[in-house]
């Protein structure tokens, strides 16, 4: 091609034939949160300043942990029917109370019942559930796969190391309510608690494995840990020659981003670990847990732009969490909210069979919905696998991947063949989302395992 061709080409001029109307700036609603909370319409923090609120140091320390204390602090805010509802739902919760005052500047106090960040961490007598008649405190069987106390090997290359047993927040829909936090009266926990000697011994073990390259370390929560601690297992585990990758999991970004913010040391410590993989080679990430839209505000925005400055790279993991976020729309806010964040949505696990928690829990039919509306609402790599973790130790699996589905006993059946080939995993929908024949299945104890049999017959 000539010169002149080019000159004339350059001259050429295109029609823009819009296929679709510009959206409008204000209708992205994924870019449009609430900047700060106003924490000052709660009476215990009317004079709390800025500097305070945006201080962890003064969070962590205001955290409530006691329930008294925290139905103290609402008096005012909720009616006295509340107040009793939540007294009496604590004293059947399995899990312990812990709630930072940024946590609950989040609540919509003039619709407590409905909020669903309320949801998520108060319990409510009035809408406890019986717990499914197979639920069991370790659905997930990790105490079953763990060679060593607070090390669990269940896939081939992955293991998840608990170094701590607490949280800076405790949710009521935890996975891990037989270990976090302290007893309740309605579970005497196995605790593991900070012990170097334990740690030593979990090391041994997954240095002794050549197929494990990824750890998870997660407890409790990673939020929790000391600098120093972050910088001894991160340098403990990636001066392994067979580790990989490191993930440090922690809920605290969604409760308390003002750690990141004004903790020097403790995200010094991290950062110094992601530039050490990195100069390794290897790779080490922040998996945090965002569930409902509202939980993002500025003061995370700033937080996870300090992360991302610092080259760290953040994955997130929400449960599937009825009045929370089982709804489609809900759904694709929070991940596209994620994505503008650049914290890549991850997995959204239905709910696990959790005691205490049947209310929170939604149907693989739901999880199925979910799925299908979120893909394509945005990238594929911020595009969340929507999963059941399989109960009984068969660890993350594909919701759409069962080999069994009965929507009217909710029973279906999955396979993992890398991890445990041959073997079956039941999960069950919550008997109270199930049309009016299974409900009265579930009601007659003699039906139970006549409707399981059937399940395993039908896959025969």
């Amino acid at each position: 091609m000539t010169a002149q061709s080019l000159v004339e080409l350059s001259k050429r001029t295109y029609e823009i034939v819009p296929l679709k109307p510009p959206v409008e700036p204000a209708r992205l609603e994924y870019k449009n949160f609430k900047d700060a909370p106003d924490w000052r319409r709660i009476p215990a923090y009317a004079d709390v300043s800025e500097e305070q609120f945006l201080d962890h140091r003064w969070q962590s320390k205001k955290s409530i942990t006691r329930p008294d204390k925290l139905l103290e602090a609402l008096r005012g805010l909720v009616s006295e029917d509340f107040i009793k509802d939540a007294t009496e739902g604590f004293a059947r919760a399995p899990m312990s109370v812990r709630v930072s005052p940024y946590l609950l500047s989040l609540i919509d106090w003039n619709d407590p019942y409905r909020d669903p960040l309320r949801t998520q961490f108060i319990p409510l007598k009035s809408r406890f559930l019986p717990d499914h008649p197979k639920l069991g405190l370790d659905s997930l069987h990790e105490r079953a796969d763990a060679p060593v106390p607070g090390l669990t090997h269940r896939y081939s290359d992955k293991a998840l190391f608990l170094p701590l047993d607490t949280c800076p927040v405790y949710c009521r829909f935890c996975t891990r309510s037989y270990a976090v936090g302290i007893d309740t009266e309605e579970v005497e926990k196995t605790h593991f608690k900070v012990d170097e000697d334990r740690w030593r011994a979990a090391y041994t073990y997954i240095s002794s494995r050549p197929e494990l390259e990824d750890i998870v370390v997660s407890g409790g929560d990673a939020y929790n840990l000391r600098p120093e601690q972050i910088r001894s297992i991160g340098e403990t585990l990636l001066g392994m020659a067979n580790i990989r990758r490191i993930r440090l999991a922690t809920k605290g970004p969604a409760v308390m981003p003002q750690k990141i913010l004004t903790d020097d040391e403790w995200i010094d410590a991290v950062t110094y670990i992601s530039d050490l993989g990195r100069k390794l080679h290897k790779e080490v990430a922040v998996h945090t847990h965002f569930n409902n839209p509202n939980e993002i505000t500025g003061i995370t925005r700033d937080a996870m732009q300090k992360l991302f400055g610092r080259g760290i790279r953040v994955r997130n993991q929400s449960v599937l969490i009825r009045g929370v976020n089982d709804d489609p729309e809900t759904m694709k806010l929070l991940v596209k909210r994620l994505g503008h964040l650049n914290v890549q949505p991850y997995y959204v696990y239905v709910h696990d069979l959790v005691k205490g928690a049947e209310d929170l829990r939604t149907t693989v039919a739901t999880g199925e919905l979910i799925e299908k509306h979120v893909r394509g609402s945005t990238a594929g790599f911020n595009t969340p696998t929507v999963v059941v973790d399989a109960p009984g130790g068969g660890g993350k699996r594909d919701v759409h991947s069962y080999e069994f589905y009965d929507r009217t006993t909710g029973i279906s059946i999955f396979e993992s063949p890398s991890v445990k080939p041959g073997q079956k995993y039941l999960y069950f929908d919550p008997v109270d989302r199930l049309p009016a024949e299974g409900r009265a299945r579930w009601a007659d104890p003699r039906e139970h395992q006549v409707m399981i049999d059937e399940a395993m017959r039908a896959i025969a």
